[in-house]
């Protein structure tokens, strides 16, 4: 069966071995040993003060950003085969810039002239939200909805835990490139600032983003001085990515002209009462049955845990409005018992 559950320390070379495998342009988990050490440590340090911060008013709460950091393992092997994260407020203790693609109108009634152009403004505009993070499976595994389930995992966790995060979520798309993995919009653009190629920037990013501000405009940017190859690749999803794009986007998820300021990524937003899978998932009382299993749609199934967090994807069944039935095997896996409480919600509205 596969679970999805909390990282914990005994992850620390799974999830160094799954940083060797992200590639180019996976800025929040690249092949740097302190990196990745440090965010296993913020993870676990992130989900040990959980209990903690839930008791904090919302002012108190947000005054930093926690990294809720999940791994998807196969227990038939005991192998880690992904990752998926959310960081609770970003900006808060590194600066979070994008670009805010906005239009200008210029125009001249004498000279009955009128031109609107786009712009790109360096902005901070989502400091302090909620962000979807560190998506990766191993390719092995991307079959069967496993790459939904290990995305989708983490709205169960905000539906169980809301006062955790804010009110509006959001998450960052990587951009176009193409088949030689060169990025228009960083050749086009910043290059110009920085001076490096895009793999070396995008990995000084994942270390300090302090130096966005100093190398970059201050001033708007206007697409139409750009190529145009640069300007049609402002907002457009990597391939490879267009799949993970379409997913948030079945769950309420939208752009809103807002892209990455290295490859012009798409940053897709959702106010979290909106979102699909949190605002159709119930609470249930558990029921162990052996071979009742009646509803064979694929159902996300998660506990109410909080530090030993745990969800599943399968089938079940119902009893009445308030109870469902699972398997042992699926109560083992959940760490649940007769009579607890259960959040499920179908897997996607026509699963």
């Amino acid at each position: 069966m596969i679970v999805i559950r909390p990282i914990q320390e005994k992850d620390r070379e799974a999830l160094w071995k799954i940083a060797n495998q992200t590639g180019n342009g996976f800025t929040s988990l690249q092949p740097n040993r302190p990196m990745v050490d440090g965010k296993l440590d913020w993870a676990v340090g992130s989900f040990s003060l959980a209990p903690e911060r839930k008791s904090l008013d919302d002012a108190d709460r947000n005054q930093e950003n926690s990294l809720y950091l999940f791994v998807m393992e196969d227990t038939d092997t005991g192998e880690v085969v992904g990752t998926a994260g959310i960081e609770s407020a970003v900006g808060l203790d590194a600066p979070w810039y994008n670009y805010k693609v906005n239009k200008q109108v210029h125009a001249s009634q004498q000279l009955d002239v009128y031109t609107m152009v786009e712009t790109l403004m360096l902005c901070s505009d989502h400091t302090g939200l909620s962000e979807l993070c560190t998506l990766f499976l191993r390719p092995d595994y991307r079959h069967s909805k496993n790459g939904a389930f290990l995305s989708k995992c983490r709205l169960m966790f905000i539906a169980n835990f809301p006062e955790l995060f804010s009110s509006d979520l959001f998450a960052e798309m990587r951009g176009y490139s193409d088949e030689d993995e060169v990025s228009p919009v960083w050749e086009a653009l910043g290059r110009h600032f920085f001076a490096v190629d895009f793999v070396e920037a995008d990995r000084q990013t994942s270390v300090d983003k302090a130096f966005i501000a100093e190398l970059m405009p201050r001033h708007p940017i206007y697409t139409n001085l750009l190529p145009d190859e640069a300007r049609e690749a402002i907002g457009v999803t990597h391939e490879s990515t267009t799949p993970a794009r379409r997913l948030l986007e079945s769950e309420g998820f939208h752009y809103t002209n807002y892209v990455d300021i290295f490859d012009g990524g798409p940053l897709l937003d959702a106010r979290v009462k909106d979102i699909r899978t949190i605002a159709d998932s119930r609470e249930y009382k558990v029921a162990i049955v052996e071979n009742n299993i009646t509803d064979q749609r694929r159902w996300l199934m998660a506990n109410k845990e909080l530090t030993d967090f745990r969800c599943i994807m399968g089938s079940l069944s119902f009893q009445g409005l308030d109870a469902v039935n699972i398997t042992p095997d699926q109560a083992d896996v959940l760490n649940v018992k007769e009579g607890d409480l259960l959040r499920a919600v179908p897997l996607s509205k026509d699963s």
